[in-house]
């Protein structure tokens, strides 16, 4: 998400899918975890995992005003766009009780089959290397006691997104790549020391390559038995023409040393780990109102040729912080721009059948 500054901001997850997958709800005796969608031949399945293997999950990231119910807004996205979303996406930090009942409600909804990625920052006036030594403890058991009352379905937990802009290199600091791969682990070894067994664990990245090329990048990850989805936030500004480059987006200066981009990237990296673009936006572009119909239009043609992608989030809001020109990417800033996302959303290679 654009900026670092504390956010009362609450998303859905969006996803798509390839082809209408007839699968089952995603259990534990569910198919195994295939990032390529591969399932053998006239078979689609959504795995214990939730990975479908089938195309991906659909939803959106309605940024929200501090007092507006989640729930609310979720169901005005659904109304103007014609579909329900299938992952609602909050935001939550430090002694933050997550899901909320409003957030549980969206889940319990007759025959809407949302789903939750819930964003959790457990070093709110911590460093990560205090909540690695144990800092956020009594907080994890806290929520573990509350998932196993509250909440028994699975979920994707997003352990402090887009850690790269705050990494700092001195050993001091508490905050270095290495200081944050420790607190993931950590966290996760205490949620599942603590019998929470519904959580999909989640790193996500910004997908910058200007930080992608600093010697710390490699350190930040926390390794394959701690993560179960990788995800990145991918933004399109009027530089990014196309979606092949807004999932493999290369800053300038890297572009002439033929750098990968987050997709590329990934794959050699961490290529057994679903990926969902967990929040991905097209700006608006002054002057250009054709622009952003025609992004949509193009996502839609190209999917395909990034399988490994089972989920996007599309970050819904008219004023995206740091961003240029005012930060619009709501998908209603031009009636041609709604009705491509309404197609986009509608069409069978968006859509998950559960």
């Amino acid at each position: 998400m654009p900026g670092t500054a504390a956010r009362t901001v609450l998303a859905v997850v969006t996803a798509a899918s390839l082809v209408a997958c007839a699968s089952g709800a995603g259990g534990d005796d569910a198919a195994g975890d295939d990032p390529s969608g591969s399932a053998g031949p006239g078979k689609c399945t959504v795995s214990a995992k939730l990975v479908p293997s089938c195309g991906a999950w659909w939803g959106v990231t309605p940024v929200i005003g501090a007092r507006q119910d989640p729930a609310a807004a979720v169901r005005d996205f659904e109304r103007k766009t014609g579909r329900t979303v299938d992952i609602y996406h909050g935001y939550h930090t430090g002694p933050e009780l997550f899901p909320t009942a409003s957030e549980i409600g969206l889940t319990r909804e007759s025959g809407k089959h949302r789903m939750l990625v819930l964003n959790w920052k457990p070093d709110d006036g911590k460093t990560w290397k205090q909540v690695a030594q144990g800092a956020a403890d009594a907080q994890i058991a806290r929520e573990a006691a509350y998932l196993k009352t509250h909440f028994t379905k699975k979920f994707w937990l997003v352990i402090h997104h887009e850690p790269e802009e705050e990494v700092k290199t001195a050993p001091a600091s508490g905050k270095t790549a290495a200081d944050y791969r420790a607190m993931f682990r950590h966290v996760v070894s205490e949620f599942r020391a603590d019998g929470a067994r519904n959580i999909l664990f989640t790193m996500v990245y910004m997908g910058y390559s200007g930080y992608m090329v600093k010697p710390w990048f490699k350190d930040l990850y926390p390794g394959d038995k701690y993560v179960d989805w990788i995800g990145f936030d991918p933004f399109a500004k009027s530089n990014i023409k196309d979606y092949p480059a807004l999932v493999n987006k290369v800053a300038a200066a890297q572009q002439s040393l033929g750098f990968p981009g987050f997709y590329d990237y990934s794959a050699k990296y961490f290529p057994d780990k679903p990926l969902m673009l967990s929040e991905w936006a097209v700006l608006e572009t002054p002057g250009d109102p054709g622009r952003k119909p025609a992004f949509f239009r193009d996502v839609a043609k190209e999917f395909a040729n990034y399988p490994r992608i089972k989920a996007l989030a599309y970050y819904n809001t008219t004023h995206a912080v740091n961003m240029p020109d005012g930060g619009d990417t709501s998908v209603d800033a031009t009636p041609d721009a709604l009705r491509a996302f309404k197609a986009l959303g509608k069409s069978p290679e968006f859509k998950v059948k559960r």
